[in-house]
């Protein structure tokens, strides 16, 4: 019994050893071939050739399985661990599928065709700069809208009814230094209510003529009257009568400079005959409208040049005279005095007075004078109303036209060759 029971259990012992063996020849079979299908695979996948994946040969594997009873197969089962290969190998090939790899070129094109976009048409954007544009400039050129210059002329003051009376006239008036001619037969009428005005060059004779004018320089010949009466007959009380209808602002005037300007407004205003309390309300009147009030306490030696002649126009106006002889009124004057100084004037020939003056400014005298005479080299060039002077051009022009100052700049080449 013992001896049976021995050789039964080493028989099923070495069946046993026999079917691990044969199964462990099966799985290493399987396994050889799941490598070469691998090889086959992954050379095929090389070559643009797809290869089914091998088939596990699990199917003759599980024929002896039967055979293994209740024998522990544990130990060779342990080995199975072999079949999970060619279940996870075989998948990478499927990652390599060509057609994949194909279909990624077909979609690369496709981008270029959206680059035929006209990026360089916004180049065009600068060739609208046209050449006309210089044609435009060049419109402002011929155009000149200077032509009719009596359209930029001011507007001239209406001049005074020709029947006017004559408030003081000039006959054939001469004056020599010397051999030096400083006025030539000088003749003008100047009517009531007139703004006349005389403009020349230096040294025309301008202030020759309105010192012979006032009584303050003697002519060598000629005839002045004023207001019908002669200034140089030689008749005392004659001369004296026309001379109490004149209010005079002299050139270099000399002024007494000891004195306040209120003292100066005071004296001037009792020479003319005037009372004491009318004296001191003009002289307040007049500092007032030329800007002399802060000043009337302070010597007339300390006034500017502007201020002395202000208060010199202020002493020849505070007795009303009718006629009124200004040289250079507005010289040293600035503009804000100036326009009230003008403002003054104007009123005063409203109210019927009559103004005879010397400027060098043709500005001024355009604008505020109806009636005005040249005078050159001590000779009357051109007398009468502003307009009939001018001849349709500006006032400065003409004079300049008739004082020869265009011709005076020739010839004088030198000064464009400089000393260093």
């Amino acid at each position: 019994m013992r001896d049976g029971d021995g050789s039964g259990e080493s028989g099923a012992a070495e069946r046993a050893a026999a079917a691990g063996e044969k199964v462990s020849a099966l799985f290493r079979s399987a396994r050889s071939r799941v490598r070469a299908g691998v090889e086959r695979a992954r050379a095929s996948a090389a070559n643009g050739v797809q290869v089914p994946a091998p088939e596990a040969p699990v199917a003759e594997a599980e024929a002896p399985a039967p055979e293994a009873p209740v024998v522990e197969p544990e130990a060779p089962v342990a080995e199975a661990p072999v079949a999970e290969a060619p279940v996870v190998e075989p998948e990478p090939l499927v990652e390599a599928d060509p057609a994949a790899e194909q279909q990624a070129p077909v979609v690369v094109p496709d981008a270029p065709t959206a680059e035929p976009e006209p990026t360089h048409e916004p180049e065009l954007e600068p060739a609208p700069t046209p050449v006309p544009d210089t044609v435009a400039e060049e419109a402002p050129t011929p155009a000149p809208a200077p032509v009719p210059r009596t359209a930029v002329l001011p507007p001239a003051v209406a001049p005074v009814p020709s029947d006017a009376p004559v408030v003081l006239a000039v006959e054939g008036l001469v004056k020599r230094y010397g051999s030096t001619v400083a006025v030539e037969d000088v003749d003008l009428e100047i009517r009531a209510g007139s703004f006349y005005g005389i403009v020349g060059p230096n040294g025309a004779g301008k202030t020759t003529t309105l010192s012979i004018a006032t009584g303050l320089l003697r002519p060598d010949a000629g005839r002045v009257t004023i207001l019908g009466a002669d200034v140089w007959s030689g008749d005392a009380a004659e001369a004296a009568r026309a001379k109490r209808s004149l209010g005079v602002l002299p050139d270099r005037l000399r002024l007494f400079d000891r004195l306040t300007g209120a003292q100066f407004l005071y004296y001037a205003a009792t020479l003319r005959g005037l009372d004491g309390a009318t004296a001191r309300k003009r002289s307040a009147d007049l500092a007032r409208a030329f800007g002399l009030h802060d000043a009337l306490g302070r010597l007339v030696s300390d006034y500017s040049v502007g201020m002395t002649k202000k208060v010199a126009l202020a002493a020849a106006i505070i007795h009303s005279p009718r006629v009124l002889v200004l040289d250079e009124p507005f010289e040293s004057v600035d503009p804000v005095s100036a326009a009230t100084v003008t403002e003054i004037l104007q009123r005063y020939v409203r109210g019927g007075g009559t103004v005879l003056l010397s400027s060098h400014s043709m500005d001024l005298v355009e604008r505020i004078c109806d009636s005005v005479a040249v005078i050159v080299d001590g000779h009357v060039l051109a007398e009468g109303s502003v307009d009939a002077v001018r001849e349709g051009r500006s006032l400065q022009e003409r004079f300049i036209e008739l004082a020869g100052g265009s011709a005076a700049t020739e010839g004088m080449e030198w000064l464009h060759s400089f000393s260093d």
